[in-house]
This record gives C-alpha cells, sequence and structure tokens, in this order.
C-alpha cells in the first residue's frame, strides 16, 4: 500500500492505495504533506484537488474500500447520491431495504474509509440537519455549501 498527504481547504487529505485501487481517503487537522506522490495515488490526487477547486462532481478513481458486506452494500448507495444533493438516514435505509436499520446504516456511514468520494457528507437528518459525521460538522457543513453555493440556507 502506498500512502500520501496533500493539502485540502479542510486539513490534510491522507491518501492510500496501491494497483487494486484506493482504499483509505481521510481528512486530519494537521500534519505534514507528502513532497512525492506515488504513482498508484496520483490519479486520487489530481481528481481531490479538481473537487476542491470547484472543477469535479464526480470521481472516477478505482475504489478499494475495506469493510463488512453490509457497510459495502451501504457505501455503494452513498455513491448513487447525486453531487450537490442529500438524503436523509432514514430514505437511506429504505433505499437498502429496511427502515429498521436505520441504526446500522449510520454506523456503516460513519465508518465510511473513502472521505468525500463515497459521500457520506450527503447523509442528513431527517428535518434537514447536519448530524453525524466523523470530521467534524464543520466540515459537513462546508462540503455541502461547497457543492451547492447557490443554496446557501442555514443548515443547523
Amino acid at each position: 500500500m502506498q500512502t500520501c498527504f496533500i493539502n485540502s481547504p479542510l486539513g490534510i487529505t491522507k491518501i492510500v492505495g496501491d494497483e487494486n485501487g484506493i482504499s483509505i481517503i481521510s481528512v486530519l487537522s494537521e500534519g505534514e504533506t507528502s513532497t512525492t506522490i506515488p504513482n498508484e495515488l496520483k490519479e486520487a490526487v489530481t481528481q481531490l484537488q479538481d473537487y476542491f477547486e470547484g472543477n469535479r462532481t464526480n470521481f472516477t478513481i478505482k475504489l478499494n474500500p475495506k469493510g463488512t458486506n453490509f457497510q459495502q452494500r451501504v457505501w455503494q448507495e452513498l455513491l448513487n447520491i447525486p453531487f450537490s444533493k442529500t438524503l436523509s438516514y432514514l430514505d437511506l435505509s429504505q433505499k437498502l431495504g429496511d427502515v429498521k436499520a436505520i441504526r446500522a446504516v449510520a454506523s456503516a456511514n460513519g465508518k465510511n474509509p473513502l472521505w468525500i468520494v463515497i459521500p457520506c457528507h450527503r447523509v442528513i437528518g431527517k428535518d434537514g440537519s447536519l448530524t453525524g459525521y466523523a470530521g467534524g460538522l464543520w466540515r459537513k457543513k462546508w462540503l455541502l455549501e461547497h457543492e451547492n453555493p447557490t443554496n446557501q440556507q442555514s443548515l443547523f
């Protein structure tokens, strides 16, 4: 596995992957950036930079997240949420076929290893509120506003 660290508007972004795809993209509050980017990670770096610059609305990098079958199903469904749109945890549970699994869905959402690329930030509370985000609610708010700058209603 190769690893690199790049700057982003939300902190240092850690990217981990190999020839089988990207396994981890996470955000850190502090740290050093990489001086070189491994070949296996260059496309992920480029696409993330394009996203932060406002020039990308979807990702085409090969993904290889590690998780349970259930987590994989949740993460796959997250990929269906369009850029600049949101979905509630209840709606996500319904799409997965079991409204009673809302807590398990929320837990799987929180364990998403591919920050931004698998858009867990697009999942909100049923009432439209921002709830639970591993990277901090301020980052979730920033990402949603970044994706939909013309719809700047209060998200709290």
